[in-house]
């Protein structure tokens, strides 16, 4: 499991007002952390990427909702994410919500690969949970 600073930039990407990027601790960190749930289906898509860029395998399970979790996750050492863009997030009522993204990473063999998913999230309680997605 990797770690990162709290003053890092955080891996997914997000900008301040003044287009820079948020650190860590203000950002993902809030909740791969603390363990607080995500405020929406968007901030918990960006933490699940910044789980997956820190190897955290433990939160991907607990955000993951369980009529379609694995029973775990494996991570490829040699895979280096290299960055996400989120490019809608849409609310569809109080409990469900999509965020389409395209994450890019770099493959063992070096070669780039791009995730373009339309990804569903439902709310149980006060806990946002990825359910699944459609590749696009």
């Amino acid at each position: 499991m990797s770690t990162l600073a709290g003053d890092s930039p955080c891996p997914c990407g997000r900008l301040n007002a003044a287009s820079r990027p948020l650190c860590y601790a203000q950002c993902c960190g809030q909740w791969l952390e603390t363990g607080a749930p995500a405020p929406d289906a968007e901030a918990l898509m960006r933490s699940r990427y910044s789980a997956f860029v820190l190897e955290r395998g433990a939160y991907l399970l607990k955000t993951w909702q369980a009529n379609t979790r694995p029973p775990e996750i494996a991570f490829d050492p040699q895979v280096k994410w290299l960055g996400l863009e989120v490019r809608k997030h849409r609310v569809l009522d109080a409990e469900h919500a999509e965020v389409e993204f395209v994450a890019r990473q770099r493959d063992p063999g070096g070669r780039a690969v791009r995730l373009h998913e339309l990804s569903r999230f439902v709310r149980e309680g006060v806990c946002w949970l990825y359910v699944d997605g459609d590749q696009r």
